[in-house]
């Protein structure tokens, strides 16, 4: 998975100066004190005043398979602008798991776990993945060279295929974001997540952390709950 920040506006600051014109008169300059910004950060996160920290922006730009974005999209709470398949040849980019990934479900849905596959399992899951993407992409380049529609076309390939887009989010927004996508210790409010969503959602992470450490730190020691 690759996840870019193309560009933020992003700092622990402004959400205290978001926060502070409710009590403060004047302008931005005079409501900053940053000697006192991470007693009020971890306030507003505790007792979830959440609208300070929409005051920023986050912009990636995001390569993953096409079954991770419809996973994305299911959060409505950011702005998504996709590659698309009606303009332009896709590339025959797929994704295939890696030895790591865990194959076998247990349990029933709503309760269940995912278990390590055998060595034979994880060799079956590789062979038909590259056997099913081989046949969809000459299917695909067939089809065109037939002259037929691009958006037309690509009805054939499978989700695995790569697609890329940009995500501009805030932070409220990606705090969402990450407490549903990510699998913590400590969290208020579990959650277990697709393993490929989960991927790109930790190298999101690692940008918020970076460009909001106060915020970020914040949201860890309230157990990871978006205000």
């Amino acid at each position: 998975m690759t996840v870019e920040l193309v560009q933020s506006m992003a700092s622990d600051s402004a959400v205290a100066m978001a926060a502070r014109v409710s009590t403060v008169s004047g302008t931005h300059e005079n409501v900053a004190d940053p000697t006192k910004d991470a007693g009020l950060i971890n306030y507003l996160m505790r007792d979830r005043h959440g609208s300070p920290f929409e005051h920023n922006a986050f912009t990636f730009f995001i390569e993953a398979p096409i079954f991770v974005f419809r996973e994305f999209m299911r959060h409505r709470i950011a702005s998504y602008n996709e590659e698309s398949g009606r303009y332009k040849e896709l590339s025959p980019v797929f994704y295939v798991p890696g030895p790591e990934r865990k194959l076998i479900q247990v349990g029933k849905p709503g309760a269940y776990v995912f278990e390590d596959g055998t060595t034979e399992q994880f060799a079956d899951v590789v062979n038909s993945i590259h056997d099913a993407n081989q046949l969809a992409y000459a299917e695909y380049l067939w089809m065109l060279d037939k002259g037929i529609a691009r958006e037309v076309a690509r009805a054939v390939l499978p989700v695995n295929i790569y697609s890329s887009m940009y995500v501009t989010m805030n932070a409220r927004s990606l705090m969402n974001f990450l407490s549903l996508r990510t699998t913590r210790e400590g969290t208020h409010f579990p959650s277990f997540p697709q393993r490929e969503i989960e991927m790109v959602a930790e190298k999101m992470e690692e940008f918020f952390a970076e460009k909001m450490p106060i915020t970020y730190e914040t949201f860890n020691k309230n157990g990871r709950v978006a205000p």
